[in-house]
């Protein structure tokens, strides 16, 4: 798994959230420069449309409520622009970056983590969208202290 380099991670806050709160409803937009390797994440109460290009390749995550826990909900595109015929290889790609980007998310809003400990606990999971039922999915990745 590759490591996160901190000076290659840019984090925006955007209109209504703090360092610390919200945290329901608090949603996480990680882009990224295939040039620079720089990562960008957006923090807000909607998520960073604008920061989408065509490739979506994007990674989504919001911390969602299940029975009063919370919980990470990450979305990701596995078919993109290219269509089906593509999503083996845009699975695989998903599937070996996910480490780095739950690590970008986790290190980015750190001081969320430090203001409320509990969700180092918190169970992460990842919906993989597909049109093909072998890549369409959603799996349990462990918890945020797992991407510490």
């Amino acid at each position: 798994m590759k490591r996160l380099n901190p000076d290659k991670l840019y984090v925006e806050l955007r209109h209504g959230v703090t360092n610390t709160e919200p945290v329901i409803g608090r949603k996480y937009t990680l882009t990224h420069s295939d040039i620079t390797g720089d990562l960008f994440l957006t923090v807000g109460r909607q998520f960073a449309y604008d920061k989408i290009n065509a490739m979506r390749d994007e990674v989504l995550a919001e911390w969602r409520t299940y029975n009063g826990y919370p919980f990470l909900y990450v979305y990701v595109y596995v078919d993109g622009q290219f269509g089906p015929g593509i999503s083996a290889i845009r699975n695989n790609i998903f599937r070996r970056e996910l480490p780095l980007a739950l690590e970008a998310i986790r290190y980015g809003d750190d001081s969320l983590f430090v203001e409320h400990p509990n969700l180092d606990n918190a169970p992460i999971y990842i919906h993989f969208d597909s049109t093909n039922p072998n890549y369409n999915r959603f799996e349990y990745w462990g918890n945020l202290k797992d991407y510490k």
